[in-house]
């Protein structure tokens, strides 16, 4: 029982070495960067989504709407770059 114990043990240091060298490998990122990058994810999922839907829709009203939708997120992506 011991040994197994021992084991874990090892191995929980190896684990907590690793994420510790992780982190000094990563640059932090400020508040800014980390807003910047939200903001991106998002609008990169909403501009899937949109282009989904574009992909899917039979009515040429909803695929002007959704092709507009897409200009302006694309618009928006541009910005955060």
């Amino acid at each position: 029982m011991s040994r197994g114990h021992e084991v874990k043990g090892v191995q929980e240091q190896w684990l907590d070495a690793e994420a510790a060298k992780d982190l000094r490998r990563k640059p932090k990122k400020t508040a800014e960067e980390i807003v910047r990058g939200k903001q991106r994810e998002s609008l990169d999922l909403s501009r899937a989504r949109i282009a989904r839907e574009l992909a899917e829709t039979t009515s040429d009203r909803r695929r002007v709407q959704l092709e507009a939708a897409l200009q302006h997120l694309d618009g928006e992506i541009a910005k955060i770059r």
